[in-house]
């Protein structure tokens, strides 16, 4: 079906960046400077139009992506680099931080705030998403005297109704966003003043934090929009054009999943009963656990 907000242009940056991510990951520290760096040199000539295409189209890993591969580690720390950026475009100081097990993935500073954040992904076809997804407890832990928090997600992965990640975030004083609220604020910061769309982030956070802890979906996002919407007639148009961008963009999600995985089943139809038989012991890992089973011996704990 043809897009109004996304376009072909936009569409066509995400099959690179995926393309670039898988090409490039194998060495992580390394690979992900380069992902930071050739993110930060495309939003500099490409500006805010770029920018949005990415927060637009950021929130579902590749399904051609392996489970733990190098790919879907890097697709995560470029999340993040985009988060980094995306605050970065609104005024704010912003760093990702050098991999540590237990920190936040991104910093930000404003002029009389600071902020600890993490971007999360899922795959289309990921069910069953529990609040150990959202890392809402950890992000609370790795503020280390910052005053705020922030987890920021696909708009479509989230619970529309009755859910503890919403209670948890509002008793640890961690706002849940998404990228579709946070294209909003680029385009506000862009249209109107960056220093008011740092005041308006501001009173995102708080409004999250001054909640009384509830399950209540409606309850948390009624907080959010009502504050979002009350900076000015400006953003009511923003708001309305996200709105539509927000329906496109799980369209071209479900596109992009539903074509890789009809082009997967195709080429397992034409695999050869030999080639099928070698999948599907290199899918079970069954040479690496043989391996991991032979290596077990004793450990001399009792000849200690």
């Amino acid at each position: 079906m043809p897009f109004e907000v996304l376009t072909e242009k936009a569409i066509q940056r995400r099959r690179h960046w995926t393309d670039e991510i898988a090409k490039i990951s194998g060495k992580f520290g390394d690979d992900s400077a380069k992902v930071d760096r050739e993110l930060i040199a495309e939003l500099e000539r490409d500006g805010i139009s770029a920018l949005l295409d990415h927060l637009h189209l950021c929130g579902s890993i590749p399904e051609h992506y392996g489970h733990g591969s190098s790919e879907e580690k890097l697709y995560s720390k470029y999340t993040d680099a985009l988060l980094a950026a995306a605050y970065r475009h609104i005024g704010l100081t912003s760093l990702v931080l050098a991999e540590r097990a237990d920190s936040a993935d991104v910093e930000a500073v404003a002029a009389n705030y600071s902020l600890v954040a993490d971007a999360k992904v899922f795959r289309v076809s990921r069910t069953a998403k529990n609040q150990k997804d959202f890392k809402i407890e950890a992000l609370h832990g790795w503020k280390r005297g910052k005053p705020h928090a922030m987890v920021v997600c696909p708009i479509y992965q989230l619970p529309a109704r009755q859910s503890q990640i919403y209670q948890q975030a509002i008793a640890r004083n961690v706002c849940i966003f998404t990228y579709s609220h946070l294209a909003v604020l680029v385009e506000f910061s862009d249209l109107v003043d960056k220093r008011q769309a740092q005041d308006l982030l501001l009173k995102i956070l708080k409004c999250a934090e001054e909640l009384n802890p509830t399950k209540d979906s409606v309850a948390y996002w009624s907080c959010i929009n009502r504050e979002i919407l009350k900076a000015g007639t400006a953003i009511e148009p923003l708001w309305q054009r996200e709105k539509l961008a927000t329906l496109e963009c799980i369209a071209a999600a479900k596109g992009e999943a539903l074509t890789m995985l009809a082009h997967e089943r195709e080429q397992i139809m034409r695999m050869s009963r030999e080639d099928a038989i070698k999948f599907l012991i290199q899918d079970r890992n069954i040479d690496g656990r043989e391996k991991a089973i032979r290596a077990l011996g004793d450990n001399g704990i009792m000849s200690i």
